[in-house]
């Protein structure tokens, strides 16, 4: 998950962005985009509001309490609670889909009862740990990212034997989706439902002025006849990088103090794990659960503040809260080049009117040491290995990422992780943005996830997450970091965080 100015950024696009996907009908039935799904809940609702459909409040209610409904086997009705509002799905124009998704599903079925509960964001994840505790846990939580997950670590059921025992089948999603949910002790604990990869944004008008080939839109490709890697890219920022005297970065002539376009920004992504990802996944709890500095997060971190301070190619602090970079939302203003960010952020290049931007396109992530990776954000249903009723909540769960997937998708403003429903939803993009993005390139980044996630879960989580933002915080805004010491300070510091979380 993002730190915590930029979770505030993240909650307010995506909510924007699902909202615009619903208006502006981005995709069909179908399927439907960052993500874009909110991790926001509505703020005027109430601290905890149930939803129950399919039958008698009363009933249901009684059901949740007590959770004693037989299996159908034995001819009783398997009573089946999704949870939802750890992430996205509890705002008021999701919640008549999801009701209809439900409506349908029992519809069809005679031996499952599925009710649903949605609970406001900013409340949800200590609702469902109480829920946990008292022993009223639900069966089926989502939709939910990697760190909004975190918290339940270790309590959710692995599905590969309902997988093997019921044929679901795992093809309609790429391999590399698949493994993204795998645990290391090998349990699969969801399969891939909204997915949100990163690429890299470019502005094109800024490329055609400098006389400059696009980026490549293939992984293995070459620009202008060399490699695409990281060493390319800055070499091509430091080039679009350009003074108020039309002096760009290569120049002996250049004004780092008077930049009025840059070539490359970290787009929202102002946490150190989601930076050094650009370079390589990694994580910081080492084998023995001590902390760890992954190398390629280091070499990253020493390249991107080089970028700000050496070679002037990427904004500091101050230039990202002014006005000429608009107040950090780098892109939209016609002043960046290039960006890393995730699908997502289709959300936000949007003039005021609410139609897109067409002064861009999308291109591969480029190399490092001869790797790919494309930093993911996702959105899955979980079962609880709580639940009384594995079977039928893996049937529910079954019908939301296959028959109910087009429609909640759409609601939620996802990217389908399943490639046989993404021609709908880059359709609707292409309503929005009609200069003609490459949407292949988001579709090929999703082979390249970063695994371990860098939203993996860490021990003493929300303190570890805040020592990782007080270090992000030096890159953009000391000159004089030095990236390597205080890199070792912090694992350091993580070391005694997670002894103190484990102890």
């Amino acid at each position: 998950m993002l730190p915590i100015r930029s979770r505030r950024r993240f909650r307010g696009a995506l909510a924007l962005a699902a909202a615009l996907a619903m208006l502006a009908g981005a995709c069909g039935s179908d399927g439907d985009d960052d993500e874009a799904a909110t991790e926001g809940g509505d703020a005027e609702s109430a601290a905890e509001t149930t939803t129950t459909t399919g039958a008698d409040e009363e009933a249901a209610d009684d059901a949740a309490a007590d959770g004693d409904a037989e299996e159908s086997g034995d001819g009783e009705v398997a009573q089946i609670r999704w949870f939802v509002g750890l992430g996205t799905g509890a705002q008021p124009e999701q919640i008549d889909v999801q009701d209809e998704v439900v409506a349908a599903f029992n519809d069809a079925h005679d031996d499952i009862e599925l009710t649903v509960e949605y609970v406001d964001n900013e409340v949800a994840a200590d609702t469902l740990a109480t829920q946990i505790a008292s022993g009223n846990a639900p069966d089926i939580i989502g939709p939910v990212g990697i760190r909004g997950s975190n918290e339940f670590a270790g309590q959710f059921l692995d599905l590969e034997p309902l997988i093997e025992s019921s044929g679901f089948d795992l093809s309609m999603f790429g391999d590399e989706q698949v493994e993204v949910w795998r645990e290391d002790d090998g349990a699969l604990t969801a399969v891939p439902f909204g997915a949100y990869p990163s690429f890299i944004y470019y502005n094109t008008e800024l490329f055609d002025e400098a006389g400059l080939p696009y980026p490549p839109h293939t992984v293995g490709e070459d620009y202008d006849g060399e490699p695409w890697t990281m060493e390319k890219l800055q070499e091509i920022a430091t080039f679009l990088t350009v003074d108020a005297n039309g002096n760009d970065a290569t120049s002996a002539e250049f004004d780092a103090g008077n930049i009025v376009q840059f070539g490359f920004n970290h787009q929202w992504g102002d946490d150190a794990r989601a930076q050094g990802s650009f370079f390589g996944a990694g994580t910081f709890v080492a084998d023995d659960g001590t902390a760890q500095i992954p190398d390629v997060w280091l070499d990253e971190w020493n390249w991107y503040h080089d970028m700000i301070w050496d070679v002037g190619a990427a904004p500091t602090q101050a230039y990202l809260d002014s006005e000429l970079l608009n107040g950090d939302n780098t892109f939209t203003t016609g002043n960046m080049a290039m960006v890393f960010s995730h699908i997502w952020y289709t959300c936000c290049i949007r003039n005021d009117d609410n139609t897109g931007k067409t002064f861009w396109d999308i291109a591969v992530v480029p190399t490092y040491e001869g790797n790919t990776t494309s930093k993911l954000h996702a959105d899955v249903f979980r079962i609880l290995d709580s639940t009384e009723h594995p079977e039928a909540a893996f049937e529910v769960m079954s019908y939301l990422v296959d028959e109910a997937a087009g429609d909640l998708l759409n609601t939620y403003g996802s990217m389908p992780a399943r490639e046989d429903i993404q021609d709908a939803f880059f359709a609707g993009l292409d309503e929005t943005f009609p200069q003609g993005v490459d949407w292949d390139v988001a579709r090929e980044m999703l082979d390249y996830p970063d695994v371990p996630s860098h939203e993996s879960d860490m021990p003493n989580f929300l303190e570890a997450e805040a020592r990782i933002d007080q270090f992000e915080s030096l890159i953009a805004s000391e000159a004089s970091m030095d990236v390597d010491a205080e890199a070792e300070s912090l694992r350091a510091d993580l070391d005694e965080i997670f002894a103190a979380g484990s102890s």
